[in-house]
């Protein structure tokens, strides 16, 4: 039935500074940029922006764990650009770590290495 993981979308209150921070972030500019959507090419996988909150409330989201090759290097970037360590780097098994930041607008990233 699942396939895949394909999308993540992070509901933003001010949609411009979410696709500067998202551009500095992963390096990426959007193949798709609209009043009502901003869309990320991540290697195949979309990282979406909505300005839609409708609905939405602290508590009520869920994350995705993007795989990193670094998650030190990956943790000082972000928090470099004003993220929010909100778990540090976790050994969860064997080579497989994880982290989780909050990114200026209230959504979580979490990050995954060591698990492809």
């Amino acid at each position: 039935m699942f396939k895949k993981l394909r999308t993540a979308v992070y509901h933003v209150q001010d949609l411009a500074a979410a696709k500067a921070w998202y551009t500095e972030a992963t390096g990426v500019t959007p193949y798709f940029d609209e009043p009502f959507y901003v869309g990320f090419n991540i290697n195949g996988f979309e990282l979406g922006l909505d300005p839609d909150n409708t609905g939405i409330t602290p508590g009520n989201q869920c994350y995705p764990f993007w795989s990193v090759d670094n998650i030190d290097e990956s943790l000082r970037k972000l928090t470099s650009i004003g993220g929010e360590i909100t778990q540090p780097k976790t050994n969860v098994g064997g080579p497989t770590f994880v982290a989780t930041v909050r990114d200026p607008f209230g959504n979580y990233i979490g990050l995954i290495e060591g698990a492809d």
